[in-house]
């Protein structure tokens, strides 16, 4: 059986998501947990492998489990009494074996909040907001960023991976001043480079502080590699709050397309 797992968690004390030796990670912890409470070897599969310091409101992942063993409901009661508090499985259910917590999502929705109040961030939301000693110009910001809709090569604003294309599809990247003082992005693709996001999110504050045009980010996307001069915004401030998914008829569909899109044929994937 193919079961779904929500999670949430805060990443400020995590290694990122993915699993590595001798280090504390999302991965990790969350599939040592499983293992326990279900007695089986734990395999999870993410829809976004998220990079130390990032945060999540609504990860998704999946695992194979034998007919044997606990039943969703069973397994998330469990789960809520060992995990640790930064870390929560929101939910389990039994999906098709076709759903692919990567290859079948159709977009992923992420967050990053700015505040650019003179006396900086509030104390309790220090650990997801990054505080900005300047105020910035978020129609600028706006104008700088509808540039950037569309497919493109984000090769300028990524650390590129063997094997990977870094052709992407941004669907939404637009800020909203939710506050006073406090400037929100919100960002949606069908998938996301390494550290895209983030390098997304710097190339913008340098809009928005007036030290560069708004034309500058887009004219990035000519360029075939990462550029030095974008600055990759601190991890705090980002965090995965959505990622969309077809039909169930629809699932194995978007899965092949997916991966004929991303994989590079005769590259380590």
């Amino acid at each position: 059986m193919r079961y779904r797992l929500d999670i949430s968690y805060d990443g400020s004390d995590f290694s990122g998501w993915a699993r590595q030796p001798e280090r504390r990670t999302v991965q990790g912890v969350v599939e040592r947990a499983v293992a326990t409470v279900a007695r089986i070897e734990a395999n999870l599969t993410v829809a976004g492998r998220t990079d130390a310091g990032v945060h999540a409101t609504a990860q998704v992942a999946h695992i194979d489990v034998p007919p044997e063993t606990l039943s969703p409901d069973q397994l998330a009661h469990r789960l809520a009494r060992l995990l640790p508090p930064d870390v929560r499985v929101l939910s389990v259910r039994q999906v098709p074996r076709t759903f692919d917590a990567r290859f079948s999502a159709l977009r992923r929705h992420y967050r990053y909040r700015i505040c650019d109040a003179p006396w900086g961030v509030e104390p309790l939301r220090r650990y997801d907001t990054l505080s900005h000693p300047r105020q910035l110009n978020d129609s600028v910001m706006n104008d700088a960023s509808s540039l950037l809709l569309g497919e493109h090569d984000f090769a300028a604003f990524c650390r590129r991976r063997d094997g990977a294309t870094t052709v992407r599809s941004l669907e939404r990247f637009e800020w909203s001043r939710d506050e006073p003082h406090l400037l929100v992005a919100h960002v949606a693709a069908d998938a996301f480079c390494h550290s895209m996001v983030r390098s997304l999110v710097g190339a913008l504050l340098a809009v928005g502080q007036g030290r560069r045009p708004p034309d500058w980010p887009a004219g990035l996307l000519r360029r075939s590699a990462r550029v030095s001069d974008v600055a990759v915004a601190p991890a705090h401030g980002l965090a995965l709050v959505g990622v969309d998914y077809p039909d169930d008829d629809q699932l194995a569909a978007r899965a092949e397309q997916t991966r004929a899109l991303r994989l590079v044929p005769g590259l380590a994937q």
